[in-house]
């Protein structure tokens, strides 16, 4: 009891530690580079640059009090640990973003500042999604939203964001610079899916084959890979059949193609994007 007790904390404070780097890189994204050339975010973030600069006070305090109802939902219907981690990582962003805003911008090229501004903001971001939090409050509303069916969260997200740089564009900002806007989303975007689900894009495979002995034979020897046979019957010839399911990399993908092909030219293969694999000693980076 008192390991389990010790490794739960030892966790949590890893956690903690990471939604700590994750706020901090995002603010550093924000204040350097988005906030000063007045580019958005979507989401809350967003909004505080909106509200920060129709009232002239610093973006840090609207990102914490825009975030705070929110959070309250979040903390009814999610549950108190994802809104907690979510609450500390607001308010390292919020303290963050306060402390960088007394220094200068990185660069005044509007073009230079919408991509290395979105890179570094989603970095933070995705690492606090990875370790379970987050730093925008819509995204607790999205996921209620998309209990329901109605829309899915990156839908919901989407609609919102839409309104957001609409908002900034007849209110605060240019046309230009909501464009800009667009683009700094999608490129964060794009950013947090990398750090949240990694680099290496990961394949499923299922092989229906006449001969699934000697295909797996094969793809062990040329892969390395660990396979599984699932036990599978034809529809109208009854009979018996082995099927191969494997997860491959992507840059592995073309030789498992070439194997199957060599030596079943019939064979049904099935691909399927896969996000992570954890467990039963799968390593991404090498073969085995």
């Amino acid at each position: 009891m008192a390991i389990s007790k010790r490794k739960r904390a030892l966790n949590e404070t890893k956690q903690l530690l990471m939604i700590t780097i994750g706020a901090i890189i995002a603010a550093a994204g924000l204040e350097f580079f988005l906030v000063p050339n007045n580019i958005l975010d979507g989401g809350v973030i967003g909004l505080s640059i909106i509200a920060a600069e129709l009232s002239g006070l610093q973006m840090s305090i609207f990102l914490i009090i825009l975030n705070l109802p929110f959070l309250y939902i979040g903390y009814r219907r999610i549950g108190s640990r994802f809104t907690i981690h979510t609450l500390y990582g607001v308010i390292v962003l919020s303290v963050s973003a306060a402390y960088f805003h007394h220094f200068e911008r990185a660069t005044n090229d509007l073009f230079l500042a919408t991509v290395i501004g979105a890179v570094i903001l989603g970095t933070g971001v995705g690492l606090v999604i990875r370790t379970g939090g987050a730093l925008d409050g819509t995204e607790i509303i999205a996921i209620l939203v998309s209990k329901r069916r109605i829309v899915s969260v990156g839908q919901f997200i989407m609609i919102i964001n839409i309104f957001i740089f609409i908002l900034a564009a007849f209110l605060v900002f240019s046309w230009e610079t909501a464009m800009y806007s667009i683009i700094t989303y999608y490129i964060a975007y794009k950013m947090i899916d990398i750090v949240v689900e990694g680099m290496e894009e990961l394949k499923s495979v299922t092989i229906i084959s006449n001969v699934p002995e000697e295909i797996a034979d094969a793809l062990i020897k040329q892969l390395g890979r660990g396979m599984t046979y699932i036990q599978g019957q034809g529809v109208f010839t009854n009979e018996p059949k082995k099927i191969i399911y494997t997860i491959v990399t992507r840059i592995e993908l073309s030789t498992l193609r070439s194997i199957v092909d060599e030596i079943d030219p019939e064979a049904l293969v099935a691909i399927g994007n896969i996000a992570d694999v954890a467990g039963s000693n799968f390593d991404k980076s090498s073969a085995h």
